[in-house]
Order: C-alpha cells, then structure tokens, then sequence
C-alpha cells in the first residue's frame, strides 16, 4: 500500500508528540544545518541532509496505543520518504548488499494502526544497523520501552544515532554514514524521571544503561530540553534489557568493545557511560 503525503507536512510541529512541547535540541550548530522536521502519524523525525536520515525520532508513547498497536499485525515495506527533496533521500539501493539491516528509530511495534506503522518503515527513521544489535540487544531495548509505557501509561521516547567523527563509515551511493551508537531516552512523567539506553553498533554489540545528561555530552543532542537538569541528571529505575549493564560491565571483552569505536574522544565518554552503570 503506497503512502501519500502533503507537502504540508515540512511545516508540522507536532508539539504533543515531545516532552512539555518542545522538541530535541541539536546542540551542535553545524549539525542543525540542512535539517527538517517532519510529523507523522505516532512520531516526529529530525532527517539530516548529511546522513539523509535521522537525527533523532520521537514519539509519545501510551498504553492506550500499545494495546492498539498490539491488534495491528504488523505489515510495512521500507521506502523512501517522498516529502523530502532528493538530496535529503536515502533509497533502498544505499542499503541493498550492504550488510546492515535497517534499523528503525521509532520501531513499528510501537505504532498504533496500520498508516502509523507503515510509516515507521519511511527510510527517514531508518539507519544502518549492524544484524547482531538490529536483532539481539536493541530488540531487548524496545521490548523494555513498551513495558515501561504499559506499567505507567504514558512516557516520552527519543531514540537516535550517534556518530565517532573521527571513523565514520558509509554505505551506498548515498554515502549514508554508519552510526557508532544508536541510544533510546525516556521521560517517565508519572514519576517525573529520565533515563537512556545506549548500545554499541558493532558485531559484538552491548548496552548500557546511563543518564540523559551523559548522553546529551556523549551525541550532542538534547532528548528534553524543557526539562530541568536536575531531572536528566539522575536515572530512574528503569527496566532491564535482555543482558543487565551489571553483567556487562563484568564481560573481559568491554575494554576491547570500546576500542572499536575509535577515537579517544569517544572512548572517554563511553568509559564515563560504563561508569554511570546503573546496577
């Protein structure tokens, strides 16, 4: 089933869909250059003229839509997103024999009927994401989001990727670049508190679990901006993912995990996310 959208839609603000009505902030000014927001039905995106993807995608996330969600069976086919201009595409050719899956920022699982989640499958919430996190740890992730919306009713998501400027791999014709990490933050108002999930894009991919300040320190993006630092400072309790950060932070292999990221820069601030493990 095509989908047909207005071009009206690179006007959208779809203020209801972010924490107190304010998007994401990219920090980083260069990064804000070349950038449109676009809404749809359950979540906004950032899509970025350099990596012709997401920046970031975030939705409100209900126990209401869940159940919803759960009734929808689940049917979409990955295709570029026509409300952008050419340069801003990716094409399925960029992912064809590339050897990454595409990854889903906001995943279908999360979208309440069938339109919402035929358009998760829109390439402008998709990044290359290596099979092993794609299909192992980041599920792990998203089924732990869910649980958390369903236990309080309402949180607010912002998922993304992250990139090591110093190593920045690309596929396609399209040159779309390889995130080194792809990060999920929630805001649970229930409870008034914040926490993020951030995993690994690599072969041996793991998890962990960190603070929304670290991870605005970490990606240069800002999942909350309306809300105090007082709140991203601090982790809520948050529900596990299929392997616990405890267990990681004990795996001999971690120190070699963070050397595949490459730069010094990057290995410091994810030394600091295993540091802020929460147990």
């Amino acid at each position: 089933m095509a989908l047909i959208f207005s071009t009206s839609a690179l006007a959208e603000t779809c203020p209801a869909l972010f924490a107190e009505g304010q998007p994401p902030a990219i920090l980083r000014e260069t990064a804000r250059i070349g950038t449109v927001q676009l809404c749809n039905s359950g979540y906004a995106v950032l899509v970025s003229e350099a990596s012709k993807g997401p920046l970031w995608s975030a939705e409100d996330l209900t126990e209401e839509n869940l159940e919803i969600a759960d009734r929808t069976r689940r049917q979409g086919s990955f295709s570029a997103d026509g409300r952008l201009p050419f340069r801003m595409q990716a094409t399925l050719n960029d992912y064809r024999a590339s050897g990454y899956d595409r990854g889903h920022m906001t995943p279908s699982g999360d979208e309440a009927g069938l339109r919402a989640q035929q358009e998760s499958f829109l390439l402008s919430n998709i990044i290359p994401q290596t099979a092993e996190l794609n299909r192992g740890p980041w599920e792990g992730v998203e089924s732990a989001v869910r649980g958390w919306a369903r236990q309080e009713g309402e949180i607010f998501v912002v998922t993304g990727p992250g990139y090591d400027p110093d190593d920045v791999r690309t596929i396609g014709k399209g040159r779309i670049p390889v995130p080194a990490v792809t990060w999920k933050a929630i805001y649970d108002p229930a409870v008034n508190g914040t926490g993020a999930y951030v995993c690994l894009n690599t072969h041996r991919p793991t998890c962990r679990i960190t603070s929304v300040a670290l991870l605005t320190q970490l990606v240069n993006i800002d999942p909350f901006p309306a809300l105090p630092s007082s709140i991203k400072d601090h982790v809520s309790a948050m529900p596990p993912i299929r392997e616990t950060p405890e267990a990681l932070s004990k795996q001999p292999q971690a120190r070699e995990l963070l050397r595949e990221w490459g730069s010094k820069a990057a290995q410091k601030a994810l030394k600091a996310l295993i540091k802020a493990l929460v147990p």
